[in-house]
């Protein structure tokens, strides 16, 4: 199995240690040409206007959409809105996933915060794992999901903050910055 971590913006090298360590190959992506004999692709999180800028410039727009029909796409937080449909605000977009999402929708970088989920998804990669101690960081909000897309974790208050279409998976946290890596593993078997 073979991962690539989009590398033009943020957090990459934190996504790309965890897929090492759970034995996976990774590959940086920085090109349209990287995307060849990939399984899948993480969009970390990072400042999503400016990936979206630098996947114009690289000129990886088209290459990125068409992998995502055929294959696996995860987002994490600034990834998940380049992933989505509607930001709300014009900005690039790959328009694969059909949520909306408010970006930065829980305020400033003072205003990140931790909390536990309930994600009955990841009992697919380990039935005994519990709950899953999240990491907000100017996260963005899932505001809906529409069609295909389907829920996959809420905040207490019911916010969206992970939904899944098919292959394609979009998180408002950060999995990357924790020691769990039940969200990476489960992105493999949506690869693989």
């Amino acid at each position: 199995m073979k991962i690539g971590v989009l590398a033009l913006q943020g957090d990459f090298a934190e996504h790309i240690a965890i897929l090492k360590r759970i034995g996976a190959d990774t590959q940086e992506v920085r090109l349209p040409g990287h995307l060849d004999a990939l399984d899948g692709l993480i969009i970390p999180g990072g400042e999503s206007t400016t990936i979206g800028k630098m996947a114009v410039a690289y000129n990886l727009m088209d290459s990125l959409r068409q992998f995502g029909q055929e294959k696996a796409i995860w987002g994490t937080c600034a990834g998940a809105i380049f992933l989505s449909r509607d930001a709300r605000r014009p900005q690039p977009l790959l328009e694969l996933m059909d949520i909306s999402v408010e970006r930065n929708a829980f305020g400033r970088q003072v205003a990140s915060f931790e909390v536990d989920l309930e994600i009955p998804a990841l009992q697919k990669v380990d039935p005994q794992g519990g709950l899953y101690h999240a990491i907000f960081i100017r996260a963005p909000l899932i505001e809906s999901v529409e069609k295909e897309a389907q829920i996959l974790a809420k905040l207490e208050d019911g916010r969206i903050v992970a939904a899944q279409q098919g292959h394609l998976l979009a998180t408002s946290f950060h999995p990357e910055l924790t020691q769990d890596d039940r969200f990476h593993r489960y992105f493999l078997e949506l690869a693989g």
